[in-house]
């Protein structure tokens, strides 16, 4: 398979959140905003690629039945250097993240990445392959959190969408004023825990259906 072949089947094809239903814990947990999403993606994706092209080398430098141990030692000291780099940059957005960034340690696709496919390739195809996933990833955590933010919140990225909106309204259309401002109240579930859910879960359908009608037509 060619490195764009692999780069392209991990950001639709086999895309970590949406196929192989993984990084679920980030996937809900921080997607009540686009800024908490793309910070937690560009972290994951970060280590995700350093790990893969430092296991991909040293693949034959440990014993086999160590190796679980090995990539966790990996991953955790680009997770360390990521959690520095982040409250020393981006001091706010590494406390909103919390817990979650340091869990990147374990989670599931950077592992998963590591034992599948740096462990058995060379570093060009690992980096194709970390960056697919990663990038897919980034892609599910950034359209999740803005859907769910958008109806929760009526925001983007802190941009007032709906107030923008409601005072174009109310300057050409006032007697549609009541109608939108019924329609654009905030959904807080959106924000919470059964909007992350239901919101991943009508993705995935989507996702799926696509996949069905292309497969159809093939």
């Amino acid at each position: 398979m060619k490195n764009s072949e692999v780069f392209i089947d991990g950001v639709w094809k086999n895309n970590p959140t949406f196929v192989q239903i993984l990084g679920m814990c980030p996937s809900l947990a921080v997607t009540s905003s686009v800024e908490n999403a793309i910070g937690m993606s560009v972290a994951t994706i970060f280590v995700l690629v350093c790990s893969s092209a430092l296991v991909s080398i040293l693949k034959k430098a440990y014993a086999n039945e160590v190796r679980i141990m090995g990539y966790i030692v990996v991953i955790a000291a680009f997770v360390t250097l990521t959690e520095i780099i982040m409250k020393a940059k981006f001091y706010t957005l590494s406390l909103a993240l919390g817990p979650y960034l340091p869990l990147i340690t374990v989670n599931c696709i950077i592992l998963g990445r590591a034992e599948a496919f740096a462990n058995k390739n060379g570093i060009v195809p690992s980096i194709a392959d970390a960056l697919g996933n990663g990038c897919g990833f980034f892609m599910a955590l950034v359209l999740l959190a803005s859907i769910r933010e958008i109806l929760g919140n009526g925001t983007w990225l802190g941009f007032d969408i709906v107030g923008s909106i409601r005072g174009f309204v109310e300057s050409a259309m006032p007697s549609f004023l009541n109608a939108y401002n019924e329609i654009t109240t905030p959904w807080v579930v959106m924000i919470m825990a059964p909007g992350a859910f239901f919101t991943l879960a009508v993705l995935i359908a989507i996702k799926r259906t696509i996949d069905s009608k292309k497969s159809q037509k093939a």
